[in-house]
């Protein structure tokens, strides 16, 4: 048989399977001892058909480079499903597939869930929409799969907005069915003060080995090597605030982000910012007919120490870029590339704040943009250094009432 016939043999396997329910769909879980199990029959019967498939032992050298195929060449949603199916099959595929399918840094492709909380491509802007359902106050983020229209993308990130007596809380969860603290797929939140002119980002697990956190209740900084005790689930990487317009005047919204967990040197050319490979196990156990997710070489206590991954010159700081107006259509204007058709107040583009430093070319790169497009359809477009789930985060934030900023 060819090497070519033994690809499409595979490719038409993974298709049949496919289309008897490859779509993870997570339903309502069973908790067993600490963690909640999901149960998803449709997934667990696509793996185990293919643990039974005759792909399975494949010599290694030829399984490499047939995955390394099917990686190339389905290198786009939906046909990309196949490549998480192949890293489902068995531990053999699994550690293969780990080194083949690259971060989306490297690739600029989002494939298994922990690329969400990846820093983008370095050299583009990752192409994303959100849609907002008014009536149940959620929020779903796509990754954009057709440039000429948002009716279609990948599903990738829910949020629902829960209102307090004194502040706001998004909760953000890879479920668009469960979206709630207490799923196996919470991933993190987003929580605003009363007035919504200030805004922190917390994540369900710790951040990145030994990088500098703040405490919920103070902007001091915390300089030693341990992390402070926090509620479980509430890990504070980021803070957002937005100017209060005590004048009155008109204009656009400035605003103001402080990455916690991201050094200022990450924007500048050669710059690190920490990369998450792993969910800790209270999180992977969302994924049982994966094990892809699964390792036990993750320890809890490896976040918990170690050396600082934030540099000591600081964190990266990000400002909205400058709108000029724009005289004969009487309106703040600012160049989208034609990603955004709506004017709204809500736009906006962050860049790397001069505050980080001496500024350069690279402080005037847009890592994230934000903007409208439909009555409640918006796009979203990051890059290097921040994450999906860090930007959706702060485009969430632009969605809330500001009392003393409009």
């Amino acid at each position: 048989m060819s090497f070519k016939s033994i690809i499409q043999d595979m490719r038409g396997e993974f298709g049949s399977i496919s289309r008897k329910g490859f779509e993870v769909k997570f339903v309502s879980g069973m908790r067993s001892r600490s963690h909640r199990v999901v149960q998803d029959s449709s997934a667990v019967a696509t793996i185990d058909a293919l643990k039974q498939s005759c792909w399975v032992n494949l010599p290694p050298e030829l399984l490499r480079d047939v995955l390394i195929r099917i990686d190339t060449s389905e290198d786009t949603w939906p046909p990309r499903k196949n490549v998480v199916a192949c890293a489902g099959v068995c531990r053999n595929w699994r550690e293969i597939m780990k080194e083949i399918v690259k971060s989306p840094e490297v690739s600029g492709k989002l494939t298994f869930p922990i690329s969400l909380k990846q820093p983008g491509p370095r050299d583009s802007l990752l192409q994303c929409f959100i849609k907002r359902n008014r009536s149940s106050q959620t929020y779903y983020l796509y990754l954009g799969l057709n440039q000429a229209s948002t009716d279609d993308g990948k599903f990738l990130l829910a949020a629902r907005k829960c209102r307090r007596p004194t502040h706001t809380d998004y909760i953000i969860s890879l479920n668009s069915d469960d979206v709630s603290k207490g799923s196996s797929t919470y991933v993190g939140k987003l929580r605003s003060n009363f007035l919504g002119t200030k805004f922190t980002i917390f994540d369900a697990q710790p951040p990145h080995a030994g990088v500098r956190v703040t405490k919920c209740r103070s902007t001091r900084l915390i300089n030693r090597q341990v992390t402070p005790k926090v509620p479980p689930g509430n890990y504070p990487i980021a803070h957002i605030s937005y100017e209060l317009n005590v004048l009155g005047s008109r204009g656009p919204r400035r605003m103001h982000c402080v990455m916690d967990a991201i050094p200022n040197s990450a924007v500048e050319p050669g710059g690190v910012a920490p990369t998450q490979t792993e969910f800790l196990l209270g999180s992977v156990d969302s994924f049982p007919s994966l094990p892809f997710f699964r390792s036990k070489s993750i320890r809890t206590d490896s976040f918990r120490s170690g050396h600082s991954s934030v540099p000591s010159e600081g964190m990266l700081v990000l400002r909205n870029k400058a709108p000029r107006w724009h005289e004969q259509l009487q309106c703040w204007c600012l160049n989208f590339n034609g990603r955004v058709t709506v004017a709204s107040v809500k736009n906006f583009q962050l860049v790397a704040s001069p505050d980080n430093g001496v500024a350069g070319p690279e402080h005037e790169n847009v890592i994230l943009q934000f903007g409208k497009v439909g009555k409640d359809v918006f796009t979203m477009d990051y890059q290097y250094p921040i994450s999906a789930f860090q930007a959706f985060a702060i485009c969430l934030s632009s969605f809330d009432t500001k009392i003393a900023c409009e």
